[in-house]
Parts: structure tokens; sequence; C-alpha cells
């Protein structure tokens, strides 16, 4: 069995998690999640704590109990604590400036560019040049991280552009004469 699947997720004081055919929902102080159940992977509550076993025998049974188990730990997590990922915007001019659900970027274009943030996900621009993006879903705190660094990806030169704050650019020597 799945190393990862074996251990149980505790479910905090405060959480609500609904078991049904084929959905489970986690219902928590900063929003509520849902995910569609598997069918090779068996859930049970017992006490506050959810289990996850393979359904069957099969590797694909094994590998889903896994992956269903850390998916429902995040949900867990993303509705008690959140989840946020924090960009540095590395460049002469270059800034960002968070209005309501819009973040705008002055990153070196003719134009600024706005981008419009999805119900359920917050954008903080404490300095000019940090964007903190919030959210109880981790994969689309990531997958706005991932559009906002996309818009202007550091160059291998002078490492100019939008990065991640734990990203390290490596920087690549000029042609000599």
């Amino acid at each position: 069995m799945s190393r990862v699947g074996k251990m149980p997720v505790a479910i905090p004081q405060g959480v609500d998690v609904a078991i049904k055919d084929d959905q489970i929902n986690v219902k928590g102080t900063l929003g509520a999640l849902a995910l569609t159940q598997n069918v090779l992977v068996t859930i049970k509550n017992d006490a506050g704590k959810l289990t996850f076993a393979p359904a069957n025998d099969s590797r694909e049974a094994n590998a889903m109990s896994g992956t269903m188990r850390q998916l429902v730990n995040n949900m867990v997590t993303g509705v008690t604590k959140g989840f946020e990922k924090k960009l540095n915007l590395v460049g002469v001019g270059y800034k960002a400036q968070a209005q309501g659900t819009k973040l705008n970027l002055t990153v070196g274009y003719s134009h600024p560019v706005v981008m419009n943030m999805p119900a359920g996900i917050k954008v903080e621009t404490p300095t000019p040049t940090e964007v903190v993006i919030k959210g109880s879903d981790r994969q689309r705190v990531g997958q706005i991280a991932a559009e906002v660094r996309a818009v202007r990806p550091p160059e291998p030169y002078k490492g100019k552009g939008i990065r991640y704050s734990d990203e390290k650019i490596t920087i690549k020597e000029t042609k000599k004469k």
C-alpha cells in the first residue's frame, strides 16, 4: 500500500467533511471545497480521522489512494490555514498594484498588464515589487501564480522579470570577444 495513503488525515475542530457516493466536501472557516471521489479508493471517517484504502489490489488503486489522501489533506489545510505564493518583480520600473480583484502589472511593456483574479483568490501587494497570492485551493493558487509569472518570466542575462520568492535564477555569462 502507498506510504502516503497509509497515514490518516486528522480533521481539526471547525471543519466539516461530508463523504457522498461521488464527492467529498470539506467546509471550514476559509471556504468550502469539493473533490470528485475516485472509484479505486475507499474512504472512511473514523472519529475525526479520514482513512484511505485501495478498493482492489491493482497498482493504479494503490497509487490513487495516496493521491486522494494528499488531495483531501490539502483541502483540509486550505479551509483552515489557506495557501499563499509570493512573487517578486525584479527590474527597473517593474511594479505591481492590487486593486480589488485585479492585479495591475507594469513590467516593461508599452502598456500595463491587468489580470482579473477568480473568485476565492485574493491578491495583495505589500510593496510595489512583491505580489502575494492567497486562497484555499492549493492547485488554483499555484496556477494563478504561474500565470502571473508567465507575463514576464525571468530572463537569463540580467535576471529581470517576475519570479517566485524562493526561486534561484542562474545568470548566464555574456559573450566575450
